[in-house]
């Protein structure tokens, strides 16, 4: 097959760089005001989330993380529960609850996210978007690839 050397050679490589990835990301210190909270990788995307987009409903959060109403509302009221969060009345709807970054870990939070979102910040903003569009997507098609191969 033309070029299957090629692609051999990209996928050794890919091998040997996604578990460092993964390993450094995991080696990003968890806050002081954090270590205590067991908080895991889903958590992750939901603060990252309400940390550069700013307070907002479940559904909304839901939508962002692509999954349902009911998973990220198990999570905010864990983290709620944890003084991580907290759950507002919508000002325009008072009947519609926002939730928000708690003040007093906001701080803690950016300073635990910012070292990765500088850092795809700097290796994304010399791509074109089409880069950038093809790098995300390129991404989603391998999560869904080791999705069906695990799932056989």
């Amino acid at each position: 097959m033309a070029g299957s050397g090629d692609v051999d050679a990209v996928v050794r490589e890919l091998l040997l760089l996604m578990p460092r990835m993964a390993g450094r990301v995991k080696r990003i210190p968890v806050p002081e005001a954090l270590r205590s909270q067991a908080l895991a990788p889903r958590h992750l995307s939901l603060l990252a989330c309400l940390l550069f987009d700013g307070p907002m409903t479940v559904n909304e959060l839901a939508a962002r993380l692509e999954v349902a109403p009911t998973t990220v509302s198990l999570m905010v009221g864990d983290l709620s529960g944890k003084g991580i969060l907290e759950r507002r009345a919508d000002p325009a709807d008072r009947r519609r609850r926002i939730v928000a970054i708690a003040p007093d870990q906001h701080e803690a939070i950016a300073a635990w996210l910012a070292p990765g979102a500088t850092a795809w910040q700097r290796v994304l903003t010399p791509l074109t978007p089409g880069q950038r569009r093809f790098f995300v997507d390129t991404l989603r098609a391998y999560e869904e690839a080791v999705t069906q191969e695990g799932t056989g």
